[in-house]
């Protein structure tokens, strides 16, 4: 069994690069840090860290390692809040894409008025990401963009658009310049297979994964994307048919939560499908 101070003082030494840095986080010495993590590499047989003179740097096995320790740690606070008198009502853990972050942060407000005694933990991030949190059970419910295949419990169809610039059109350029999400991000092989399928060249001009950041990259004139229609600034031009690019119907806006979800979940799955008007 692993202890929580001993997780804790790996976690601080991760975060700060310091063993020094990391006492003073978890206020202890710093001969007792380092005695906590070497301890924990006894115990798993393999080295987490690689000290030097200089720096402290994470092994192969140390990065996987830090995730575990993350997500131990996060429980054992999550099953405290959910017992304790001040959160009595437990836990609600969000996951919610970019782009309706900050659209959704009205309704998260007033949810969490109205259940005072209720922690709600909002996470943001790519569709990807969340998806995959979803799946090692750290998030309860999820709003995320995805190709249409996984039923969720609730959803409606997403609107997309291929933008350019337009005062610094690229699609006619050859190679056509690309802004697009970081490898398995969302959009990114619909993107690329419809320019392969019309037999044209192709280069990653700008690659984020920050929504806001392709939204501005492409209307600057950085490159050819393919984004939700919702995205579109008046500095956008849209590539219709004329353009020879196929149109994107199979995306959609998607609400999951657990068969097993509690009357607080539930509770907030049917405010955000409402205010999404998924179906």
């Amino acid at each position: 069994m692993f202890s929580p101070q001993q997780l804790l003082s790996f976690v601080a030494v991760c975060d700060t690069g310091s063993f020094t840095r990391a006492a003073e986080r978890v206020f202890l010495s710093q001969s007792t840090v380092s005695q906590q993590v070497r301890r924990l590499e006894e115990m798993l047989g393999k080295a987490l860290l690689e000290r030097t003179s200089h720096q402290v740097l994470l092994t192969e096995e140390g990065e996987r390692f830090l995730g575990y320790a993350r997500r131990i740690i996060a429980l054992n606070g999550e099953a405290h809040d959910a017992l304790s008198d001040q959160w009595r009502d437990g836990v609600v853990r969000l996951g919610v894409p970019e782009d309706f972050a900050a659209a959704t942060t009205g309704l998260l407000a007033e949810f969490s008025r109205t259940h005072p005694h209720l922690r709600l933990d909002v996470t943001s991030g790519l569709s990807n990401e969340l998806r995959k949190s979803w799946q090692q059970d750290e998030l309860d419910i999820i709003l995320v963009k995805q190709i249409k295949g996984d039923k969720p419990n609730a959803a409606r169809p997403e609107p997309m658009l291929w933008l350019d610039s337009a005062t610094y059109p690229a699609f006619e350029n050859d190679p056509v310049p690309l802004v697009l999400f970081p490898l398995n991000g969302l959009y990114r092989e619909e993107l690329c297979q419809a320019l392969d399928a019309m037999g044209r060249n192709w280069r990653i001009s700008y690659s984020s994964a920050s929504l806001a950041a392709l939204v501005a990259a492409s209307a600057a004139g950085l490159g050819v994307t393919l984004l939700p229609a919702s995205c579109r600034l008046p500095e956008h031009r849209v590539l219709g048919a004329e353009s020879g690019l196929p149109q994107v119907d199979n995306v959609e806006l998607a609400l999951f939560y657990r068969p097993d979800a509690t009357s607080a979940q539930l509770a907030l799955a049917e405010k955000l499908r409402q205010f999404c008007q998924l179906s």
